[in-house]
């Protein structure tokens, strides 16, 4: 038996159900202020990491190779490490200080990743946690670009003028989270399905939606419940973390650790190798408008590529329906499909040295399906493990519940970064080994970079 809420909930349970003729328009409202504060997330705290790579050139010598903690505080933190390391390489000119920036930049990056993706779990329904998920996905995916088009309009100041202004975007996160982003209990009383993905125009049952059963004293979570007492100090075990991971690592992390193992060793290790000669303007007109060096090929393909991860990533925002379960490891094999035909198109080609308009159009083809795996298997993963019900043992436990989902979602993010890591060892001898078999067959473009 759970003891009764206080005074206080009740009242404002009775006020919320008052107003549930007036929700619909109330809720949409809120669903857009979801969707809007989840992708300015995914957005500022992505594109500083890709204003900083977008940089890299100017930054080093060309001899350089290229526990459980509030959310207000995390946000914080990753606000000042960011903006902190964006600093640090914008004031000083040494290698060593710049890579101690990138490498701030670089880890709160990935920290602020965890943070959001965990505070998408905090939300009630499903839907609309769900929701929140697809647009912060869809903001990481925008990143990409914002981030390579703000470094292309700044980079004329200059490194420290240029890197030094940026470092005050960090600073829209927390303004978002405070003053943007509605709180988690706002959701509780909605006509918004409580179950699988709808549109915020659908309107679904006006019946309040009904959270994990709760005691008094598991309420007043910080993301914005109401308050009553102390909660109950509730700890995963070891052996707790090692019974949740267990079912993850084939249905999620397994398939998301290999697609990006596959994307970044084809962006790192293949893509610099796939070159040819400047298209000519009698045979390939447009071509010709936009390479203009051999070093053009580069930036086009990193350019197709991330705008095709945002296309991909955007699919749950823009009502794109997920992939079933069954899929999900199904853009990974398609990745590693992808991995070896690049790589036979760099070292073998498919066609002859002078039909470089064909070869260019082929690797066209195939970089925009590899953005397209690489941001399916990124959004549908972590909206599949948002969307779980909670494990039956736990289920009465609301603390309990809300901590296996947020554990659950932050090891499905350690497979992404190991693929990457575990790409960056692999792509050093990937690019070697093909530009060895490019000059074994006279095509020499590698030599010339």
């Amino acid at each position: 038996m759970y003891p009764t809420l206080s005074s206080h909930v009740l009242s404002e349970e009775s006020n919320l159900i008052d107003d549930l003729d007036s929700r619909p328009e109330d809720d949409r409202k809120l669903m857009r202020k979801l969707g809007a504060s989840f992708f300015l997330f995914g957005l500022i705290n992505n594109v500083l990491y890709v204003i900083i790579l977008s940089a890299a050139l100017d930054l080093v010598p060309s001899s350089t190779p290229k526990g459980r903690i509030r959310y207000v505080k995390r946000i914080f933190g990753c606000c000042i490490l960011s903006s902190l390391g964006m600093l640090v390489v914008a004031l000083f000119d040494s290698l060593f200080a710049r890579l101690i920036g990138i490498g701030l930049a670089s880890f709160s990056s990935g920290l602020g990743e965890l943070t959001f993706l965990q505070l998408s779990t905090t939300y009630a329904p499903p839907s609309v946690a769900g929701h929140g998920l697809g647009y912060f996905a869809s903001g990481t995916g925008a990143a990409g670009l914002a981030g390579a088009f703000l470094w292309w309009e700044v980079r004329g100041l200059g490194v420290r003028v240029g890197v030094g202004l940026s470092s005050v975007l960090p600073f829209i996160i927390p303004a978002t989270y405070f003053f943007l982003l509605p709180s988690s209990s706002t959701f509780l009383y909605t006509s918004i399905p409580p179950s699988g993905y709808e549109s915020p125009n659908v309107q679904g049952s006006t019946l309040p939606y009904t959270p994990l059963a709760a005691t008094e004293e598991e309420l007043g979570e910080e993301e914005g419940s109401f308050r009553a007492g102390p909660r109950k100090n509730v700890s995963l075990t070891f052996n707790d973390k090692v019974r949740l991971v267990r079912p993850l690592l084939t249905r999620y992390m397994l398939p998301l650790f290999f697609v990006y193992l596959f994307e970044y060793t084809i962006n790192q290790g293949v893509a610099p190798t796939l070159l040819y000669p400047v298209p000519s303007p009698d045979r390939y007109w447009l071509l010709s408008k936009i390479i203009h060096t051999i070093r053009d090929y580069y930036p086009l393909w990193q350019l197709i590529y991330q705008t095709t991860v945002f296309l991909s990533r955007s699919s749950i925002s823009i009502g794109i329906p997920p992939l079933p379960p069954n899929l999900l490891p199904l853009p990974s094999v398609l990745q590693g499909f992808i991995l070896l035909l690049l790589a036979f198109e760099s070292s073998i080609g498919f066609y002859a040295d002078d039909a470089e308009g064909l070869s260019i159009i082929t690797v066209f083809a195939l970089i925009s399906l590899e953005g397209i795996c690489g941001g399916l298997a990124y959004v549908n993963a972590f909206y599949r493990i948002n969307q779980e019900h909670p494990d039956p043992s736990s289920a009465h436990n609301m603390e309990r519940a809300k901590q296996e989902k947020e554990f659950k979602i932050g090891s499905i993010g350690f497979a992404d970064s190991s693929g990457i890591l575990f790409a960056s060892l692999l792509a050093v001898t990937t690019e070697l080994a093909l530009c060895k078999a490019q000059t074994r067959r006279g095509k020499m473009l590698c030599k010339e970079l």
